[in-house]
C-alpha cells in the first residue's frame, strides 16, 4: 500500500518492485517525469529472464501489421490493445535505436538487435537509467506489506520496510522460479481483494505417452518441415506450419506454443487433446497416396517412405508410434496418416519449464492506468498481468508497453493535485 494522497511527500518516491523489463520501462517513465525511483529485484543482478531470453537471438518484437500484431494475444486483445497502440512494435524500435542499438527484421518478420544479444542493450538501458537517477536494489524479496502500509523486503542482512509514495509492482508470472518469477506475489494481493486469474503455463511444451523406444533413440529430434492442425473447444480449425521437438515427456517448440493454449483449454475441457501432424506439407493427399501405393519390389517400407515421400528418422519413428500395425501396411491408411498423423497430448508440462504464464492479475481489477482498485497508488505491469502470447516478439512488447503504462499512470496519480 502507498501513503494517502494528503500525506504524499514534497519530493515523492516510487518504488518499482521487479527489474524486468516492464519494471525498467515503469522506472524510466517515472524518472523522466522527475520522480526519484528505487528499483527492487529478488535477484543478485535484474534482467535476469530477459538475459535468458536473448540465448540464441533476442527477439525483441514482430514487425507484422498492427491488426494481426494485436490478433496475437487473442482474448488479451482487448485489455491490452490500448497500451500496445500507444508503444508498438515501431515505437519500441525507435526506442531501442536510442539506446545505441540498430535492429533487423529476420526472414519471419521477428525483429532482433543486430547483434543478436540481450546484454548490450540491458546494459544501454541500465546506464540510462542510473544517468536518470534511478536508484537499483538488488537481491530485495518482497514480502508484501507490513501493517502500517510499508513494503516489507527480505534482504541478505534481513527483513527492511521501505515507504514510497506510489509502488509498480512487476513480478513477472510463475516460470522459471530461479530467475525470480515464481508467482510468489499472488497471494500477497488477493489477501487485499485483487482478482487474480489461476497461472498456468504458456508457450509450454505437453505430454504425451511415448513408448521407451521413441523416448530414448528420439528425445530432443526436431520435426521440420510438418504442418499442424488443431481444432479448438469452439470448434475452429486451425493448420500452421513449421517445426517442432519431439522430447522425452511429449512435444514442445515454436509449432506447440503457437498452439499451446488451445491445447491447455482442450486439456481443461475434455482431459486430452488431439493434435494432427502432417509430416509431408509439400504434398497433397492424393500424391502422398499415390507414392506410396507404388510398387516397392524388394525394399523395405522404410526405404520406399523415405524415397517416395521423406519419411525417415524421427517422422518415420513417429508413425511406427502413433499407427497400429495393421494400419501401417495399409496403404491408403498410411498416406492418411502421413497427412494427418494423431497425436494425443496428456496434459501441459510444469508450470516452471513454461516460457511464460497466462493467468495473473484480472484487468477488471485495474484502472485504465493500471492502478489496482483495491490498493489505490500502486499499478501493475508486465506478465503478472492475465493475458498471454505466442513467442515471436509478442511477449516481450506487451510487458514494455504495460511497464510504460503503469509508469505513466503513477507518475501522473503522483503529479495529480
Amino acid at each position: 500500500m502507498t501513503a494517502p494522497r494528503s500525506t504524499l511527500s514534497s519530493s515523492p518516491r516510487a518504488a518499482v518492485i521487479g527489474g524486468g523489463p516492464a519494471g525498467l520501462m515503469a522506472a524510466e517513465m517515472l524518472a523522466a517525469r522527475g520522480i526519484a525511483v528505487d528499483v527492487y529485484d529478488a535477484m543478485p543482478s535484474v534482467g535476469r529472464k530477459f538475459l535468458l531470453a536473448g540465448i540464441g537471438g533476442m527477439n525483441i518484437t514482430h514487425s507484422e501489421p498492427a491488426e494481426p500484431f494485436l490478433d496475437r494475444y487473442g482474448a488479451g486483445r482487448v485489455s491490452l490493445q490500448n497500451y500496445i497502440s500507444a508503444f508498438d512494435a515501431d515505437a519500441l524500435q525507435a526506442w531501442i535505436h536510442a539506446l545505441g542499438i540498430e535492429t533487423f527484421v529476420g526472414s519471419s518478420g521477428r525483429v532482433f538487435p543486430k547483434d543478436m544479444k540481450a546484454a548490450p542493450l540491458l546494459r544501454a538501458w541500465l546506464a540510462r537509467l542510473k544517468a536518470q537517477g534511478v536508484a537499483v536494489h538488488p537481491r530485495h524479496r518482497w514480502l508484501g506489506w507490513g501493517s502500517d502500509g510499508a513494503l516489507r523486503f527480505a534482504t541478505p542482512d534481513g527483513e527492511i520496510s521501505v515507504r514510497a509514495d506510489t509502488t509498480v509492482l512487476a513480478l513477472g508470472g510463475a516460470s522459471w522460479a530461479r530467475l525470480g518469477s515464481d508467482g510468489a506475489w499472488a497471494p500477497l494481493l488477493a489477501q487485499h481483494g485483487v482478482e487474480i486469474a489461476p497461472l498456468q503455463p504458456a508457450n509450454c511444451g505437453f505430454e504425451a505417452d511415448w513408448s521407451a523406444h521413441l523416448q530414448t533413440k528420439f528425445a530432443g529430434s526436431p520435426l521440420k518441415s510438418v504442418a499442424l492442425t488443431l481444432t479448438d473447444v469452439h470448434g475452429n480449425t486451425e493448420r500452421r506450419i513449421g517445426e517442432f521437438v519431439v522430447s522425452q515427456h511429449g512435444v514442445e517448440g515454436s509449432l506447440i506454443y503457437a498452439f499451446s493454449a488451445r491445447i491447455r483449454e482442450l486439456i481443461a475441457a475434455q482431459g486430452e487433446a488431439t493434435i494432427h501432424v502432417d509430416l509431408s506439407p509439400q504434398r497433397d493427399a492424393e500424391r502422398v497416396l499415390r507414392e506410396v501405393s507404388q510398387p516397392r519390389g524388394s525394399r523395405s517400407l522404410s526405404s520406399h517412405l523415405q524415397s517416395k515421400v521423406g519419411i525417415d528418422g524421427v517422422k518415420a519413428a513417429l508413425l511406427r508410434e502413433c499407427v497400429s500395425k495393421d494400419d501401417f501396411n495399409d496403404m491408403t491408411k498410411l498416406a492418411a496418416a502421413i497427412k494427418a498423423l494423431p497425436i494425443t497430448l496428456r496434459r501441459p508440462r510444469p508450470i516452471d519449464e513454461a516460457i511464460s504464464t497466462a493467468g495473473g492479475v484480472a484487468f477488471a481489477a485495474l484502472d485504465g492506468a493500471l492502478m489496482l482498485k483495491a490498493l489505490p497508488g500502486v499499478f501493475c505491469a508486465g506478465e503478472m498481468l492475465d493475458w498471454e502470447a505466442p513467442t515471436g516478439g509478442y511477449l516481450l512488447t506487451a510487458c514494455f508497453a504495460t511497464g510504460r503504462a503503469a509508469g505513466l499512470g503513477a507518475a501522473n496519480w503522483l503529479q495529480q493535485p
